[in-house]
């Protein structure tokens, strides 16, 4: 009874992986649940299981491994500014505008220059979206900073704020946002420190 448990619980937790949209989520239990069906498969020498989810679990190392690598390097991310009114951009934006309005923040009232559009690529795929406003001052106000599901545990907007430079060549001293419920980990992350009602940051 009790190794049909665990082979139930394995078996469940390959599928529940496969319905995951985290790219990390998804590994971490598949790997999970394919050491469990190794390990059910070997008790009772049904060999040719647990080879298959031996080798599906050493596949699921490789790549987390890869991937959690990957996860700061500068090398991977790149940051590529368009025009605000950029007909990818309003792609993007339209494709994913229900899951971007939780992310989206008021702008401030202002006398706005402009605004300035950053994608955040890996590869041939777009993963992140950061808008921000001049407000002013050398001041810019973050009005949306978005990453796409599948990379949401992982950090590419970090290479926005550290890596890219884009916004010392604008001329911003200091970035300001409002944070969402939640994202007080990430904006801490990034470089961003509370500031009254706001979170800001300066410009290196």
């Amino acid at each position: 009874m009790v190794w049909e448990i665990v082979g139930w619980a394995g078996s469940l937790l390959v599928v529940l992986s496969l319905s995951q949209a985290r790219v990390l989520r998804f590994r971490w239990m598949n790997l999970a649940g394919a050491v469990i069906a190794t390990v059910y498969n070997a008790v009772f020498a049904i060999w040719p299981f647990a080879a298959m989810n031996l080798a599906i679990a050493l596949i699921d190392v490789y790549w987390l491994w890869r991937l959690l690598r990957e996860r700061h390097d500068a090398a991977v991310y790149q940051v590529v500014e368009v025009a605000p009114d950029d007909a990818y951009l309003r792609h993007v934006l339209a494709n994913h505008a229900t899951d971007i309005a939780q992310f989206r923040a008021p702008v401030p009232a202002a006398d706005a220059d402009g605004r300035f559009a950053f994608l955040v690529a890996r590869g041939d795929e777009t993963v992140g979206v950061v808008l921000v406003q001049d407000i002013g001052d050398g001041v810019g106000h973050v009005e949306l900073d978005w990453v796409t599901p599948r990379f949401r545990d992982f950090t590419p907007g970090e290479f926005v704020y550290r890596g890219s430079g884009v916004f010392a060549e604008h001329g911003f001293r200091r970035l300001v946002t409002a944070a969402r419920p939640g994202q007080e980990e990430y904006l801490t992350r990034v470089g961003f420190a509370p500031d009254g009602a706001a979170w800001a940051r300066a410009v290196a």
